[in-house]
């Protein structure tokens, strides 16, 4: 039987750009968060570099492809990347439905990329928290540019902008009602937005659709930095530079103005919230379980399993 290999010497050959333990500490920090909670702490240190960006919006807005064009045009610079892509999870196994073998072909391996396409594993924002361990991964082992794929679930996916320092909604032309489409809480969340497949028919209308209602938004909230809006088609490559440009002077203008930090400080406190919960479930629901035995009335049970928690600590 082979023996595993301890987190730390996998964190060791990380150091020296193994990307083989790359892919092993992302697999633990997915599937046993007990083994790498041994890491946790040093790659948390180690991270803290690349620039995080999230790619949001709707199904069929083509994000799979625009990541796919911003790569090539992020490689044509030099710059490194790395690539988390969620999908939905498979009710039978628990991972993810779509994998790397699909979405990446054999053509484009690049040393300079790396692909994960991981499961939501059933998080609400269609984000799982392991996906902040595998970011602080990516970004420890000295990629420049992060992209996230979002599962486009729909208005509960927002999670996404809690753990990037940026999201990008991306839109397509004939996205059905565009006052409908505007309505999900993601649109909040966007700090950038690209109208896509721009060659079609009804981008531009589309555009100044979004222009006006963000217009109308700001008014509305004061001082707030607008979103630019981009066209962008990645079939062709129409507005990728653009779009490149705007999301690196988006990113420079929120640093600016004190709101990246912020947004650490949130994501900091968001990550120790589940951490500590996570901790404590398997606690609570033995508490819970042992008082429900008598019955009672949910609150009084609420109560009793709380002060329970609180003497046992």
């Amino acid at each position: 039987m082979r023996t595993r290999e301890p987190p730390e010497a996998l964190l060791e050959r990380l150091r020296r750009g193994d990307r083989g333990a790359l892919a092993r500490l992302l697999s633990l920090a997915e599937s046993e968060a007990s083994r790498y909670a041994a890491v946790a702490d040093a790659v948390t240190a180690a991270a803290g570099r690349a620039l995080r960006v999230g790619i949001t919006g709707p199904g069929g807005a083509g994000k799979s492809t625009l990541i796919d064009a911003l790569v090539a045009e992020l490689r044509r610079g030099g710059a490194r990347i790395g690539v988390l892509a969620t999908d939905p999870s498979s009710e039978r196994t628990g991972g993810a439905l779509l994998g790397d073998r699909i979405r990446f072909g054999p053509g484009s391996a690049d040393d300079g990329v790396f692909f994960r396409s991981v499961a939501t594993r059933g998080a609400a924002g269609g984000f799982a928290h392991a996906g902040f361990d595998q970011l602080d991964l990516l970004d420890a082992f000295g990629f420049d540019w992060l992209l996230v794929e979002a599962v486009g679930a729909g208005q509960s996916e927002i999670e996404i902008a809690a753990a990037v320092d940026l999201t990008v909604v991306a839109l397509p032309p004939a996205g059905g009602d565009a006052v409908q489409a505007l309505k999900a809480g993601v649109m909040e969340a966007g700090d950038l937005f690209v109208v896509t497949k721009c060659d079609l028919p009804g981008a531009e209308a589309a555009a100044a659709t979004l222009r006006s209602v963000i217009e109308l938004r700001a008014a509305d909230g004061g001082d707030v930095l607008l979103p630019p809006v981009v066209l962008a088609s990645a079939l062709s490559g129409a507005g990728i530079g653009e779009l490149l440009r705007a999301t690196r002077e988006q990113h420079a203008a929120l640093a600016a103005r004190g709101q990246l930090e912020r947004r650490q400080r949130e994501r900091l406190a968001r990550r120790v919230r589940h951490l500590v919960l996570r901790d404590l479930e398997p606690r609570l629901l033995a508490a819970a379980q042992d008082l429900a035995a008598n019955g009672g009335s949910p609150q009084a049970l609420a109560r009793a399993v709380a002060e329970r928690l609180r003497t046992s600590t």
